[in-house]
């Protein structure tokens, strides 16, 4: 059996893993690389082995990262089966979709405004290249044995990181393999726990928090505290928000304050089309989630839901305090940019960061503290508070992660670290090899093993 690392390495972003047993070929997780330049040509690149020779997509959840290389594979020959849980299928036809609209909308404004570096700019794949990927789809159940072929089978378990999402296990030549996808929280807000392997002989865990502690910190209080301060100064607070997940958290968090009555009554707006849709799927998919139905309704009656693009327009150009939570969250496209254009150069504005900031997104380098940011091919001054709350990630941090390993009954032979940054792949090797003696390998992009 061999294994085959072809993105989600030294990075996290671009999860592909590459499995090859008897002729059979299994690709788990197909994602977009996102991020720094040189990343982002990546997705242009062909894949090392042809798509026609895949047999299987396995997908642990619908985020971008891990699902939005899918339309140019199938674009390039795959003809296989792409399995995963209801909620995931759902929440991957709406990210593509979205992803297709933005990357076509993009490239028209690049073609128009001339700032493109290629003669005409063309989008990485388009609507109709992100509908082909549909009908590939084979929706099962967690928890139950699929089998895939003859001795090769595999289990979706919860991890619990947004709605849908799953570790997989996969069994075949006798050998047990557990890919973790992305760990949520022990104690996230609206999703269940993860759920922990039991035995395992190799193992692939994302590292995404893998050298930092979540603080513990109030995020709520935390969330109170900067809307009220930017209320009194006459400012308007934008929450760039993954749509998936965070978005519905958010909403959740805003809702339980302003029932306390502790944050004022001033407009909170969703205007992410994608994150609308998202909440349809909480409704659907009651079992993989701890919202209650009747908080559902009233947290969803609190809110200005904004899909058509003329309602952002004039949102941008009310100059009342208002709240918007809109994506991406890592600000690297989507009606985030149309209120950062208006809104980032005012020093009354608060942009609150919620979740992880790859490195190159626009959110990392603000983060970092840059003071020019370049959205559409203008360069804009920073004058707006940047803050962030740590404590929203829906990655489980290093404690999250070390505690995932705690029930295998068995010491793996391997533990891949992937989907991660270099300082969090060492520090979380060296922490697991202090807590349970496992054998912990750093692969490189397109390194390949044998098991």
């Amino acid at each position: 059996m061999k294994i085959k690392f072809i993105g989600g390495v030294g990075t996290v972003t671009g999860s592909k893993t590459l499995i090859e047993s008897n002729g059979i070929r299994i690709l788990v997780d197909c994602g977009q690389f996102q991020g720094i330049k040189s990343l982002r040509e990546l997705n242009w690149q062909p894949l090392p082995i042809l798509p026609s020779t895949i047999d299987f997509v396995l997908l642990t959840h619908g985020h971008l990262d891990h699902c939005g290389w899918l339309p140019r594979l199938v674009d390039q020959g795959f003809k296989g089966k792409i399995y995963c849980t209801s909620p995931t299928a759902a929440i991957t036809k709406l990210i593509l979709l979205d992803s297709a609209k933005i990357q076509e909308e993009e490239a028209n404004k690049a073609n128009e405004g001339h700032y493109s570096k290629h003669e005409i700019a063309e989008p990485l794949y388009n609507l109709k290249q992100a509908e082909a990927v549909f009908p590939h789809f084979r929706v099962i159940k967690n928890n139950e044995q699929i089998p895939l072929v003859a001795e090769i089978s595999a289990v979706f378990t919860n991890s619990g990181h947004i709605i849908g999402a799953c570790s997989i296990i996969l069994n075949l030549e006798n050998k047990t393999l557990v890919f973790s996808g992305d760990i949520g929280r022990d104690n996230d807000l609206l999703m269940f726990p993860p759920i922990k392997p039991k035995k395992a002989d190799y193992i692939f865990l994302e590292s995404t928090y893998g050298n930092r502690l979540h603080p513990e910190t109030d995020t709520k209080a935390e969330l109170e505290m900067y809307i009220n301060n930017t209320v009194q100064k006459g400012g308007t607070i934008i929450i760039p928000s993954f749509a998936v997940e965070r978005a519905q958290t958010i909403m959740y968090l805003l809702w339980q304050l302003k029932t306390e009555g502790k944050i004022p009554n001033i407009p909170y707006i969703i205007d992410t089309p994608m994150g609308i849709k998202v909440l349809d799927i909480f409704e659907n998919n009651r079992k993989w989630h701890k919202l209650h139905e009747q908080d559902y309704v009233a947290m969803c009656q609190m809110f200005t839901m904004i899909s058509d693009y003329q309602e952002t327009i004039e949102t941008i150009y009310n100059k009342e305090p208002k709240v918007i939570i809109a994506a991406s969250g890592m600000i690297t496209g989507g009606r985030v940019l149309s209120y950062l254009e208006r809104y980032i150069g005012l020093p009354e504005t608060t942009i609150i960061i919620i979740g992880y900031q790859a490195e190159g997104t626009r959110g990392r380098k603000l983060l970092e503290g840059e003071k020019e940011i370049k959205i559409y091919g203008k360069f804009y001054d920073v004058k707006a508070n940047i803050l962030e709350i740590e404590g929203l990630s829906a990655h489980g941090d290093q404690k999250d992660l070390l505690n995932w390993l705690s029930e295998l009954q068995n010491t793996p032979k391997k533990v891949f670290l992937v989907h991660g940054e270099n300082e969090a792949f060492e520090e979380l090797g060296t922490k697991i090899k202090e807590k349970y003696g496992f054998d912990c390998v750093i692969p490189q992009m397109n390194q390949e093993f044998e098991l």
